[in-house]
């Protein structure tokens, strides 16, 4: 029986092929009948207990209160190794088996490799990176690994502003290349205007090619005339795949590469195509050159194929959000700039929320959208545009949302004077129905329209939230609502549904977070980079922060996975259909929420 034992995953694939072997020769198999009790509370422990059948359930001795359930490849009770009594009761929940690893056995495994015992650190981020370094040749492809060095770009020509077009020119066909570094004098008064950007802009022969022929400029022209600034730009050894995600998301087909505040060098679109496989830079053209709703639809067809190359590639799940996070908006604000009149496309901004509104979000799900204003704009027959916009966006993925948050819900549509009066309106009746109002509202981004339209309001509303505690309870008691699903774990345990991931898991960190947000006055909107500052600030301790990011990444990550497999996009996981560590990040995720809900109930002051 124990020529059986999983080495494949951690944190037993850490172990040399000795200490396989010195494993294998020392377990021995136990056998359990249900409501046997395998471990007591209060005694000390003899062995680890490795699951190869049935199901064990860890429960409080005297308050029967349950812990956890354990299956299949499931291990129990760690703690106890290391000399502490067992602080619960271990019983099994049907007829089960067992393999027994002796502790002394154990601890020398745990003294001998550093890399098996950091797998039994409680930091959840520190299990995840074990995962990850364990999949990484079956599920990562190398070019997610791959950084911006000097065999990816090329050196940067930087040249003065005093150079003429022709002289540019010339230099270009020289040093065969197709654009260059144009370093910009310190009166320059574009710099003014950015003044934290590095001081150089960008100019390419298609620039000059314009200048010359569709503008007319002299040939001795000033290069810093026609030259482009700021310049987009990618830290050297940051992955490549930021690069692709900054150059779609800018939509721009060079950044320039910087080491600090020195730029180092030219990457262009045909170095990463040549790199990577995905192409989302062509469907972003797609998108681009998209001139009715038909051609748009056909290219936004191609973004599950782009999802599709991403999972099997093993991309990881927040540069995917990233990615995919562009590409969603340039298809919304393509659909924008076809349904709406020019006339009134720079006298309104369409703004997403929710998950979209985050960054957070990977298949098309319902549609969560507004729309500002200008107070001047007259719009005899907005209702029915905005109807067709909302029915068109349904067409290419999104579906309608059945809270009906969409522009074509004239709740959803006010002028810039009437969002700032809904705000405070909002604010001081907090009701339920205003909290939930709030809590969309705090999400919102602006990406097609008038874009600054969106900023005076969300400072607004950051402005009157900040430091309101006792409207703040109020907004946080929802992430406090639903029990974390730690006693469904066990295949006895769980429903025929699964569990609800969003629910239990997810929902708690994104809300919890949003609340603090506000609270703190933080201007970011993606969870992750939330959490980021709220380290900044000190409001969170880095190792609670990291386990936080951790738990919530593998929360989306599970539920891609399931999403992808059973062709849905709802929030229920199989736990039959996950591997014993992915069961064990889950449930150490499910930890970290169970513990950051009890502090958001302390640091507020909320009794359920």
């Amino acid at each position: 029986m124990p020529d059986k034992f999983n080495m494949s995953s951690p944190p037993f694939d850490r172990l040399s092929e000795r200490e396989q072997t010195q494993l294998r020769s020392s377990l021995d198999v136990a056998y359990f009948r249900e409501k046997d009790v395998l471990l007591k509370s209060h005694q000390l422990s003899q062995h680890l207990y490795i699951l190869i059948k049935g199901s064990v359930e860890e429960r409080d001795e005297h308050s029967k209160e349950i812990y956890a359930h354990y299956t299949f490849d499931d291990m129990f009770d760690v703690r106890a190794q290391f000399g502490d009594p067992v602080k619960h009761h271990y019983v099994a929940l049907e007829d089960t088996l067992a393999y027994l690893l002796p502790k002394d056995v154990f601890l020398s495994l745990y003294q001998a490799n550093g890399q098996f015992a950091a797998y039994f650190d409680s930091n959840l981020a520190t299990r995840q990176q074990l995962l990850e370094d364990a999949q990484k040749q079956q599920n990562l492809a190398e070019f997610i690994l791959t950084k911006v060095d000097q065999d990816i770009y090329h050196p940067a020509l930087i040249l003065d502003a005093e150079h003429s077009i022709t002289e540019v020119t010339q230099l270009l066909l020289d040093q065969g290349v197709d654009a260059a570094l144009i370093g910009l004098h310190d009166s320059d008064p574009r710099r003014q205007t950015h003044p934290s950007a590095l001081p150089y802009g960008i100019v390419t022969r298609t620039n000059m090619l314009h200048a010359v022929v569709l503008e007319h400029l002299p040939c001795d022209t000033s290069i810093s005339d026609i030259a482009t600034f700021p310049v987009h730009q990618v830290e050297k050894e940051d992955f490549l795949f930021n690069a692709m995600v900054t150059m779609t998301r800018q939509r721009v087909k060079r950044l320039m590469v910087c080491d600090g505040s020195k730029p180092v060098g030219m990457l262009d679109m045909t170095q990463i195509l040549s790199t990577f496989s995905t192409h989302s830079h062509v469907l972003s053209l797609s998108i681009a050159r998209a001139n009715s709703i038909e051609e748009l639809a056909l290219a936004s067809t191609k973004q599950q194929q782009l999802v599709d190359s991403l999972v099997s590639n093993g991309i990881r799940t927040r540069f995917m959000m990233e990615l995919i996070s562009a590409v969603n908006e340039q298809i919304i604000e393509k659909a924008f700039e076809l349904i709406l009149p020019p006339a009134v496309h720079n006298h309104c901004c369409f703004i997403v929320l929710g998950s979209e509104g985050r960054g957070e979000q990977i298949l098309k799900t319902d549609q969560d959208n507004a729309l500002i204003l200008d107070d001047a704009l007259d719009w005899p027959d907005k209702e029915k545009v905005l109807e067709t916009l909302s029915h068109t966006l349904a067409r290419l993925g999104y579906p309608l949302c059945p809270g009906n948050v969409m522009v074509s819900n004239s709740q959803w549509v006010k002028s810039v004077s009437e969002w700032h009066r809904h705000v405070r309106q909002l604010i001081t009746k907090a009701t339920p129905d205003n909290v939930m109002a709030l809590a969309i509202l705090a999400d919102a981004r602006a990406i097609a329209g008038n874009l600054t339209l969106l900023a005076p309001i969300s400072t607004s509303l950051r402005e009157q939230m900040e430091g309101q505690e006792l409207i703040l309870a109020d907004f946080t008691r929802p992430a406090l609502t639903f029990a974390v699903p730690l006693t469904l774990f066990g295949n006895v345990k769980a429903s025929k549904d699964g569990l609800d991931i969003k629910q239990g898991g997810i929902f708690p960190i994104v809300h919890g977070i949003r609340a603090l947000s506000l609270e703190y006055g933080l201007e970011a909107t993606n969870t992750f980079e939330r959490i980021d500052q709220l380290v900044e600030k000190r409001v969170l301790e880095t190792s609670t922060a990291n386990n936080l990011s951790e738990a919530l990444k593998q929360f989306f990550k599970l539920r891609l996975q399931q999403q992808l497999t059973h062709h849905h996009t709802q929030n229920s996981i199989q736990l039959a259909n996950l591997e014993r560590p992915e069961r064990d990040l889950l449930r150490h995720g499910l930890h970290v929420v169970k513990k950051f809900k009890q502090w958001l109930g302390y640091h507020y002051q909320i009794r359920i």
